[in-house]
């Protein structure tokens, strides 16, 4: 059976096909691709993990992140939300996670762990259902599911407008006065669909091109 374009996954070939036709509708677009190449696919695998890792980016730089949970894994070796449940406040504190990121990763966990939340099933479900499944915990708002979305399930037309590394880069390509904000974003990426999220990586690109420092999906 044929899936719907919002459920397709992101491959190879279509963001190949698809730079081409950003390129086509959006100048400076074209210019990120012809001065820097395709961006890479930022593919991450889906579940609790990746889920839990992209809630500790919230707010922070990547690096700053991977830090802490490199060292979650260090300690806890199969990262399933049971054996997460297993440590307690001071372990994961010890580890660098701050108060809040306990409360909302141990949330997680729990709505995982006692079957109010099944991951694998997102994959099959229309973006709409999915955000609301995964908004309905503590912690996760939009940006987290669109980084998922983005990341994790591969769809093609997220777009990720909390996020401070492509307000950065549009300001940066579109030579704005100010840094655009969400709602800003929103209306000026219409224009890219349905390969919003095709654009997100090109950003990412040039804001990476750009940045002295190496960090990727920075939230707001």
């Amino acid at each position: 059976m044929t899936q719907t374009p919002e459920l397709e996954s992101l491959t190879e070939e279509s963001l190949t096909r698809s730079l081409m036709v950003l390129a086509n509708l959006d100048s400076d677009l074209a210019r990120i691709l012809e001065t820097l190449g395709p961006p890479p696919m930022w593919q991450r695998e889906p579940g609790f993990a990746t889920l839990l890792c992209i809630i500790l980016e919230q707010q922070v730089s990547v690096a700053a992140a991977r830090a802490v949970f490199t060292r979650l894994c260090g300690v806890v070796v199969t990262l399933t939300p049971e054996n997460f449940l297993i440590l307690d406040d001071v372990q994961l504190r010890g580890i660098g996670f701050s108060r809040q990121k306990i409360l909302y990763c141990r949330g997680l966990a729990q709505a995982i762990a006692t079957g109010q939340l099944d991951l694998s099933k997102l994959e099959i479900m229309d973006e709409t259902t999915i955000r609301t499944e995964l908004k309905r915990l503590k912690g996760i708002g939009d940006w987290t599911v669109d980084i998922y979305l983005l990341m994790a399930l591969q769809r093609p037309d997220v777009f990720p407008k909390g996020d401070l590394a492509i307000a950065i880069a549009l300001q940066k390509l579109k030579n704005l006065a100010t840094r655009p904000t969400p709602v800003q974003l929103e209306a000026m990426t219409q224009h890219w669909r349905p390969w919003r999220a095709v654009a997100a990586r090109l950003l990412w690109h040039y804001y990476l091109s750009n940045a002295t420092t190496k960090s990727v999906t920075v939230s707001q």
